[in-house]
């Protein structure tokens, strides 16, 4: 990360604010996007671990952005059960090389799309232990992973909640996830002085892209963003998983 360009930090910025936007019209886009600017210019070891960091900043936007849509009682659930597995999905995540990293990141990316579609279709509502049981899944792919923020939106909604209530619960959060995962990569000697840099520059200039989304007008219609964004997702992934075969 040492040789890192003033362009490509700059090239960093700008992609991050208009994922942080994205992120903050769908309620997610920023992980799931972000790795694919990120891999090539730092490698893929440190991706998971930037992420973690910078997630607080944009996570804490969308919290201030969407603070009274906030369902409480849900976020204290989900995140105490995600916290535990969290911590375990980060601790091994440290033990993977360049390539596993790679390989990890981009059959992941793969999968989210029609892990999405399948648990959009999925109409039932969870609910006590399949509510805890889908929390201390998703803590483990939180912790190991970048962009799940997928995967806790499906819950959200599964559980009852819609529209703005599913953005700002999820960054509530993916706030209290993020802290977590960030001491426990920075405890496990994951995050080196040029990945926090790394981490800041993301963070904040994906910040504003929650107040930017909320003033938006939707001129794109969601399914044909989200449509757009699944084709992002999936071509990224197989770059990642080719980068890590070779």
């Amino acid at each position: 990360m040492e040789q890192v360009t003033l362009l490509q930090y700059v090239l960093v910025a700008v992609c991050a604010l208009s994922a942080g936007t994205l992120g903050g019209i769908a309620g997610y886009g920023t992980g799931l996007l972000m790795p694919l600017v990120l891999t090539p210019i730092v490698g893929a070891e440190v991706v998971v671990p930037i992420i973690g960091v910078s997630s607080i900043l944009t996570n804490a936007s969308r919290v201030a952005a969407f603070r009274k849509e906030i369902d409480y009682r849900r976020a204290w659930l989900i995140g105490a059960l995600a916290l535990p597995t969290c911590m375990l999905g980060a601790y091994g995540y440290t033990f993977l090389s360049g390539k596993g990293a790679a390989l990890v990141i981009g059959t992941f990316l793969i999968l989210m799309v029609p892990i999405r579609l399948i648990l959009k279709r999925l109409r039932t509502r969870l609910a006590g232990s399949g509510l805890a049981a889908a929390g201390a899944g998703y803590g483990l792919l939180v912790g190991g992973t970048a962009g799940s923020g997928v995967v806790l939106l499906s819950i959200l909604m599964a559980a009852g909640l819609n529209g703005r209530a599913v953005v700002a619960t999820d960054a509530i959060i993916s706030l209290g996830l993020g802290v977590a995962k960030t001491g426990a990569f920075h405890a496990f000697g994951a995050l080196p002085p040029s990945a926090w840099i790394m981490a800041l520059i993301v963070g904040l200039s994906a910040t504003p892209g929650a107040f930017i989304a909320k003033r938006l007008t939707q001129a794109l219609p969601i399914h044909i963003h989200n449509a757009i964004l699944d084709a992002a997702i999936i071509c990224g992934g197989v770059i990642l998983i080719t980068h890590g075969m070779r």
